[in-house]
């Protein structure tokens, strides 16, 4: 299994971005793909995630209501809207397959996606 995370850029803040998570692989219907970001000097944190064959979505309170996260099936590709974007919400962003669904046990990390909002 790989993924490969895309998408990232400089946007001024209230813009919008919108991130790709490509999955190769084989990933079974228990699975989930998930987007974690990590800001410099703070740890690792869960930002959102998808069951992979089902269309139910977990999100952090902190991106709620901004934030959508969709499964485009035929390109196998797991995408993150991220709209009103906050100065706050600059990291690197990574997807990985939560082998337990979207709760836990995240594995088969993909390469980084760098997001910097100005304010």
């Amino acid at each position: 299994v790989q993924l490969q995370a895309s998408g990232g850029g400089l946007v001024q803040a209230g813009g919008s971005l919108r991130l790709s998570c490509a999955v190769s692989g084989r990933i079974f219907s228990s699975h989930a793909i998930g987007w974690f970001r990590q800001a410099p000097g703070k740890e690792r944190e869960f930002v959102a995630a998808i069951r992979w064959n089902d269309p139910r979505t977990y999100y952090a309170d902190s991106v709620k209501g901004r934030f959508t996260i969709s499964n485009d099936s035929a390109k196998n590709t797991i995408n993150l809207q991220m709209n009103s974007l906050k100065p706050e919400d600059s990291a690197v962003y990574s997807c990985a397959v939560g082998l337990r669904g979207p709760y836990g046990d995240y594995a088969y990390w993909g390469q980084e996606t760098l997001v910097t909002v100005s304010s």
